[in-house]
């Protein structure tokens, strides 16, 4: 999951920065309004954690600005301001929820949680493809008794195959939601770690392919 933070302080966005991941969520960091919004515009975020009062655009203007370009993606407002009147405004410009510091990582990760489930997106534990299993607590792959651990950017790259199975996933999307948005990451790195899971499927005897759709991506196909 991708996650665009928007804070000015950069002690706390670093500390939110640490906080997402530690629960192995990748996220940008911007400082003010004016990069929120060109961040927020580009789509590929699944949640964005926005302060109200940065420079340039407070995040009222960037969140309502967002809605106005029919961009969807759930906002949580994370702010100081904690009227009633303030809370009323961030809602009504288009954030989903809303939430005051000081506060309690555990509660900023559940709140995340939910809304990306609001969303729609599919949140994993245990799943089952074909003929195999993918645990993301544990990043574990398997067919019955056989099994192997995934890295972080293998297990990422099939959560996005998984979370799309009838779709096909460019090269691109994959660099931005698995290596980030500023990434050099290019082709090859995406084509080595596809490479790596269709080693790890093969080792635990799985017929299921990451079939490669030239010039367009890659989509997880069923055995026959």
């Amino acid at each position: 999951m991708q996650i665009l933070i928007v804070e000015d302080e950069k002690r706390l966005a670093d500390a939110l920065y640490q906080i997402l991941l530690e629960q192995k969520y990748m996220a940008d960091v911007v400082y003010n309004g004016i990069d929120a919004l060109e961040y927020g515009l580009s789509g590929i975020y699944d949640l964005i954690i926005l302060d109200i009062m940065i420079p340039y655009k407070d995040g009222f203007e960037v969140a309502y600005e967002l809605r106005k370009n029919k961009i969807d993606t759930p906002i949580l407002m994370l702010t100081a301001k904690d009227t009633v009147p303030d809370k009323v405004t961030g809602l009504n410009k288009g954030a989903d929820d809303y939430m005051t510091k000081p506060f309690a990582p555990e509660e900023l990760i559940a709140r995340i949680k939910a809304l990306t489930r609001r969303k729609g997106e599919v949140v994993l534990d245990k799943t089952s493809f074909d003929d195999f299993n993918f645990n993301a607590s544990s990043n574990t792959l398997s067919k019955g008794t056989k099994s192997v651990h995934l890295n972080y950017k293998e297990a990422e790259i099939l959560k996005l195959l998984l979370s799309k199975p009838d779709v096909i996933v460019s090269k691109d999307e994959i660099i931005t939601k698995v290596w980030g948005y500023d990434s050099d990451a290019g082709s090859n790195n995406v084509e080595a770690y596809i490479s790596f899971l269709r080693r790890k499927l093969n080792f635990i005897n799985s017929d299921t392919e990451i079939k490669s759709i030239k010039k367009m991506g890659y989509r997880l196909e069923k055995s026959m």
